[in-house]
């Protein structure tokens, strides 16, 4: 029984840590690296609080070192979704009851158990799983995990103390429930806080949940799945599952508890899910909620009144941070004519000192892109490049599979702004850049706003207040993200919430409120303290030779 208002104590961003050599946290990741390295894992299906092995397993390879075999995940059938689906229903009355100052309870013990006692063992299968250098997994698996789950809870409190007016005779009331039926969540292999993130902020609401993570992050996602249990999230609640894609969403998607979709990945998939909903829409007790941030082709633009240098170096670390596999990436830049020759050379400078290996050498900057088929896919863009008269690999463009899936940062320079890595999505290390005319400026604005499909991330760099007005006016709609003078990358939670429009996605801003309402449904409700006993209104009423008297009076 409630007795209380309850709030929380005031959050505030996880800080991320710098594993320095010398450092504690340094030597305690070192050390949790060598202990994972030594383990042969299995993960297996989370279905209604249990671990189901299922004997049909795939192997997980660090993407630097393939032919290392960290373990196995097991693999779901039609049956095991079915599984899934019923735990999540039979979870979601006890769960949607359950006084949410206790529901985020327990979200908030599993951010002090990451940013705590799991934070190495988080950083180093992510680090390992997903070829991240230590700094990319701490700000991603730890720090903007742990940010997720804990402003996750302040949003909800400030959605909740949203009520309406009332009078002197009326009680007026918003109550804030869960959506009927389910909640399917579809996580990318390249944020372990994505992953966590999406399976969590539904549930946070009273939701339960059937989460496909990737593939390729099976070894992280494990970990959060431990996180969870530990922090005491109820069976049933987030059910995990794997296996063949395409099995499971239509299994899901045909199901007429389906209640919403929160998603993270291709501009195609998510397109394919919105029409198989569209296609199923008559199934549905509700409307499913689809939520959804996919591709980029996100975009640095340079004024000639900027400095060289930073945008430089917001090139060299929007483009080839975790081997541009982040869907804000830099991936497309704009530099006038006669700023060039500085650019390039500072930014040839910079790329010249990034080493390239293992993520368990903290020397390193480049690391391996996640599998085989993200490799050929970008080793066959370069040689396009080299082969295609209109562009020229100026930076960079070596690549080499023996051992990992390693790839040089890559610039590619074209004359032609409409060249194919100028428009496409690659998710990699490889950077095309167009030179403009200077004095083109404005008509550079326009190949900026309508050169890709896409509207998630991106950044313009000046001096001159007027040209940063204009631009930041003309490209309203280019990006959901948008930056001035700083890299399009590393959005943070509470500070930039993220998400894009156009081809990018839906913009439910995950990293806010905007993103937590979605996954609830809003009852209004009216209590009516001296309710009438008699249908008629004042202005029935006969009238008489003294309201008439009155009626001329006034």
């Amino acid at each position: 029984m409630a007795t209380g208002f309850y709030k929380t104590d005031k959050t505030t961003n996880e800080p991320v840590l710098s594993y320095a050599p010398g450092s504690p946290e340094r030597k305690e990741l070192k050390k949790a690296l060598e202990t994972l390295n030594n383990q042969f894992v299995e993960v297996p299906l989370y279905i209604d609080g249990n671990e189901i092995y299922t004997g049909k397993t795939s192997e997980m390879h660090p993407p630097h070192d393939h032919q290392k075999v960290l373990g196995v995940f097991h693999q779901a059938d039609k049956e095991h979704v079915h599984q899934a689906i019923d735990a999540a229903l039979k979870a979601r009355e006890k769960w949607a009851a359950m006084p949410w100052q206790e529901r985020v309870a327990i979200f908030r013990k599993a951010a002090d158990l990451l940013s705590g006692p799991y934070r190495a063992k988080m950083n180093a299968a992510t680090m390992i799983g997903q070829s991240k250098t230590v700094f990319q997994a701490e700000i991603d698996g730890v720090a903007e995990l742990a940010d997720f789950w804990r402003f996750n809870t302040e949003y909800i409190q400030r959605i909740y103390k949203e009520q309406p007016d009332s009078t002197k005779e009326t009680w007026n009331r918003l109550e804030y429930r869960p959506l009927e039926g389910f909640i399917y969540a579809i996580t990318p292999f390249n944020f372990t806080s994505i992953a966590g993130n999406l399976p969590t902020s539904p549930a946070m609401v009273g939701n339960t949940v059937v989460w496909k993570p990737s593939r390729t992050q099976m070894y992280s996602a494990k970990v959060i799945m431990e996180i969870l249990q530990e922090a005491g999230l109820p069976d049933g609640v987030i059910n995990m599952i794997s296996g063949n894609s395409a099995m499971i969403t239509d299994i899901i998607l045909d199901h007429p508890e389906f209640a919403g979709i929160h998603f993270t990945g291709s501009t195609g998939v998510f397109n394919s899910f919105w029409e198989k909903i569209g296609k199923n829409i008559n199934k549905y007790k509700s409307y499913p909620r689809i939520v959804g941030e996919t591709g980029g082709k996100d975009f640095v633009w340079m004024h000639e009144s900027a400095d060289p240098q930073a945008v430089a170096t917001a090139l060299a670390r929007g483009a080839f941070e975790y081997q541009g596999q982040k869907c804000s990436a830099a991936s497309r830049a704009y530099i006038p004519q006669n700023k060039w020759n500085q650019v390039f050379e500072a930014l040839k400078n910079q790329v010249d000192t990034m080493k390239i290996g293992s993520p368990e050498n903290f020397e390193n900057f480049i690391t391996a892109v996640i599998d085989e088929k993200a490799f050929d896919k970008l080793a066959g863009y370069i040689d396009r490049a080299k082969a295609d008269q209109d562009t020229e690999v100026i930076i960079g463009g070596n690549y080499d599979k023996s051992k990992g899936y390693f790839i040089e940062p890559t610039v590619i320079l074209t004359s032609n702004p409409k060249y194919i890595t100028m428009e496409e999505e690659l998710f990699g290390p490889i950077l095309t850049v167009y030179v403009y005319p200077e004095k083109e400026w404005k008509e550079s604005l326009e190949l900026v706003d309508n050169t890709s499909p896409y509207g998630l991330t991106g950044a313009i760099f000046a001096k001159d207040r007027y040209i940063i007005d204009y631009a930041t006016k003309k490209l309203e709609n280019a990006a959901g993200n948008f930056y001035i003078n700083d890299k399009p990358t590393g959005a943070v939670v509470n500070q930039q919430p993220f998400g894009g429009a156009r081809g990018s996605g839906t913009n439910d801003k995950a990293g806010s409120m905007w993103n937590l309402i979605r996954w609830m449904s809003v009852r209004s409700i009216k209590e009516n303290y001296n309710p009438p006993t008699d249908y008629r209104y004042p202005f029935m009423e006969k009238e008489t030779e003294e309201s008439l008297k009155k009626e001329i009076e006034a």
